[in-house]
């Protein structure tokens, strides 16, 4: 049974602080786990992308658009953990889906239904020679959060799988039909990383006479991200404003996640008024100087489980999709700084 935390009530613009009591409702893990049987809701439907990143990978991206004709409450980009893929994350974007979010989930480089070489070498098929996703390098997880070079975004030299979908999603705003100033980001172990990496390389866009180019990640939601591996690092994004200050951010993690508590000691260090934690099994705590929670910008739900990553984010019965949804609607509530 989930664990209710009784939180104060007062009203933050439209939204109730009562939201921040669901988000900080912990999902505690069946002593038997029942057959996942969720099925897509009626209606529910997902299209297939086929993007192109600027170093000529072929990416496969799936898009899942927010129910009916409703407009999307949030344009989610949701980003799996390494040697994942979209569908391993795939009962985490129908659950946004069903919350009513648009959401793009891409295979990274060499996984699921994406190229692992450049298109050009690739053959028609596109993707290639397989290249085992654990043999990936530094320099391949970098590309992958690229988002620099020029001085206009949509001519940049280096477009990584990340901002492709970016890229696509603008377009479909331009149009009228998805909302990229209510984008916010979903990143999964690794996929956290490189979600936090791409976020920072957003806030560093300058704005040109047109108007705003950059800044446009409302809110970061990070499932068991992790601190280090294969030579990228948390440590970079986190020396970037964005990370540290300006954006509201959440951290979801099981029992016993190091690197999790690690990032997290990190950012109450940065906000050190605006900080709130639900650790599995002990009381809430908040920031000293936080009068109440909704005035907080960086969350920290612990879970009562030893699931991690896309396992943790994809679990039927934990659906850590009702603490993320809770989350963006409390940050897509504030005005952006």
């Amino acid at each position: 049974m989930a664990l209710p935390v009784t939180l104060s009530m007062r009203w933050c613009g439209r939204l109730c602080v009562a939201a921040v009591a669901a988000l900080l409702v912990l999902p505690a893990a069946p002593a038997c786990r029942a057959a996942d049987t969720a099925a897509p809701a009626t209606g529910e439907t997902v299209e297939e992308l086929r993007l192109e990143t600027s170093d000529g990978i072929r990416i496969a991206a799936w898009y899942y658009p927010a129910p009916g004709d409703a407009k999307a409450v949030a344009t989610v980009i949701l980003v799996h953990d390494l040697e994942g893929s979209h569908k391993t994350v795939d009962t985490l974007a129908r659950n946004l889906q069903r919350a009513g979010c648009a959401v793009v989930a891409p295979d990274l480089r060499c996984h699921g239904g994406s190229g692992s070489r450049p298109a050009a070498q690739a053959g028609s098929g596109g993707k290639g020679d397989t290249v085992e996703p654990r043999l990936l390098k530094k320099i391949d997880l970098e590309s992958m959060a690229a988002a620099t070079g020029g001085r206009l975004r949509d001519q940049s030299a280096m477009r990584g799988e990340i901002e492709a979908v970016r890229s696509w999603i603008k377009q479909k705003s331009d149009a009228g039909a998805l909302d990229i100033d209510r984008l916010c980001v979903v990143g999964c172990g690794l996929g956290g990383t490189l979600a936090s990496m791409w976020t920072a390389a957003d806030w560093n866009w300058p704005p040109t006479t047109a108007g705003p180019q950059g800044q446009q990640v409302r809110a970061l939601a990070l499932v068991s991200p992790v601190w280090a591996t294969k030579g990228v690092s948390m440590s970079v994004p986190l020396t970037s404003d964005a990370i540290q200050h300006a954006i509201p951010l959440l951290v979801v993690a099981g029992k016993g996640d190091r690197d999790a508590i690690r990032l997290f000691d990190q950012l109450k260090r940065f906000r050190p008024g605006k900080w709130f934690q639900q650790r599995a099994g002990l009381p809430a705590e908040k920031a000293k100087d936080l009068e109440e929670p909704a005035d907080g910008t960086a969350f920290f739900i612990q879970i009562d489980t030893t699931l991690t990553a896309d396992k943790l984010a994809n679990d039927s019965d934990l659906n850590v999709a009702d603490q993320i949804k809770t989350f963006f609607a409390l940050a897509l509530a504030r005005k952006p700084e």
